[in-house]
């Protein structure tokens, strides 16, 4: 067996002996790509490229003909089923081939549809085996980072800022939010990248007061805000990165502003550790935000984990603690949107290490 996956399969199976159920279905796309290789991509969320069945001793990946042979060169490792009519209908014969008598399923994948159909599947076929929904196993190993996917990130974003810097000497007044957007999909594909993580968010004077504006036709403006947002995914990894710039002189609101949400970003960053918790480092960004008077204009958290999905563990943010550890990569993307004028974010990649937390980024804020 390779041994990326064998480690992988063996630290999962170290958390499944504590679990009340003896088989893991695995349907989430990144956890099926992190455990067997297998880059099938799920064509929406009703729509699914394969699962992963995982006991103590066997693995197994289900697909269609579509993908069967790509399951049989990207994850050799693992036994391959070819489901004849669906996942759900095959679900039966698969449980009795593995010798399941309770199957743990990933509650945030599978829908209450998909739920009620093995359900049927099974209660047809006189099945006891009984269905658990899991939460996260997959998920928290994903959230340390090997010393090849944090190598695999940093290409990632080396490329995504490469492609910004080339966008950049091109910006004029006038240019609109959706050619800057393309500007920067196109940039990216064309420099080798797999996709990009999420539609760049181009946003432009007031509509920069939108965390997660959509580009319009606006066209950008002399002295006001204009906030990017984009990433790319090179090799299954993404990047995730936000700048403000002004095209010509800002004025002293935006000075006021950026320095506010840049010192903010540089003490969170300062004060990340191994041991520390991710509300004491998003606590910190939020509490200067305020200090300065802006408290209500920050509503989002301060970050986020990055790898093979834009938004994964851990979360730096008030609601749900974490403890840092060595290895994960998050964002860290302080920002303050004041409506009807604009808004800024600043948003660097870091990857948490022994002795504190190192900027990934080589684009200057």
């Amino acid at each position: 067996m390779d041994e990326k996956t064998s480690n992988r399969l063996s630290k999962l199976r170290g958390r499944l002996q504590e679990q009340a159920f003896d088989t893991l279905l695995v349907l989430q796309q990144e956890n099926r790509r992190y455990l067997s290789g297998f880059t099938g991509e799920d064509g929406q969320f009703d729509e699914s490229a394969g699962a992963l069945f995982v006991t103590s001793e066997q693995q197994l990946l289900a697909t269609d003909s579509r993908y069967e042979t790509q399951a049989q060169i990207e994850a050799p490792d693992f036994e391959i089923y070819r489901d004849q009519e669906s996942l759900a209908s095959s679900l039966p014969e698969i449980l009795r081939m593995l010798g399941t008598e309770c199957l743990g399923f990933e509650s945030v994948r599978l829908s209450y549809l998909q739920f009620q159909k093995f359900q049927e599947q099974l209660q047809k076929a006189a099945s006891m085996v009984s269905l658990v929904p899991t939460e996260n196993l997959t998920e928290e190993l994903r959230m340390i980072k090997e010393p090849q996917e944090i190598e695999a990130i940093k290409d990632s974003l080396a490329l995504s800022e490469s492609v910004f810097e080339t966008v950049v000497n091109t910006l004029r007044v006038g240019t609109t939010e959706k050619e800057l957007a393309w500007a920067i999909e196109k940039g990216l594909r064309e420099a080798g990248a797999d996709s990009v993580s999420f539609p760049p968010i181009v946003a432009s004077g007031p509509n920069a007061a939108l965390p997660h504006a959509v580009p319009t036709d606006r066209p950008t403006g002399q002295g006001e805000p204009l906030l990017f947002d984009w990433g790319g995914r090179l090799n299954g990894y993404c990047s995730d990165i936000s700048r403000t710039l002004v095209l010509g002189s800002p004025d002293d609101t935006f000075h006021k502003i950026y320095q506010v949400v840049k010192d903010a970003q540089f003490m969170a960053i300062e004060a990340m550790k191994p041991g520390m918790s991710t509300q004491a480092v998003d606590k910190i960004a939020r509490d200067h935000i305020a200090a300065k008077g802006f408290k209500e204009y920050f509503g989002h958290a301060l970050g986020h984990g990055v790898g093979l999905a834009t938004h994964e563990k851990p979360r730096l943010s008030p609601l749900r603690p974490m403890t840092l550890e060595a290895g994960m990569v998050t964002t860290v993307e302080p920002g303050i949107y004041i409506p009807g004028w604009g808004g800024v974010r600043l948003e660097n990649m870091v990857i948490v290490v022994e002795d504190g937390a190192m900027v990934l980024n080589r684009h200057p804020l």
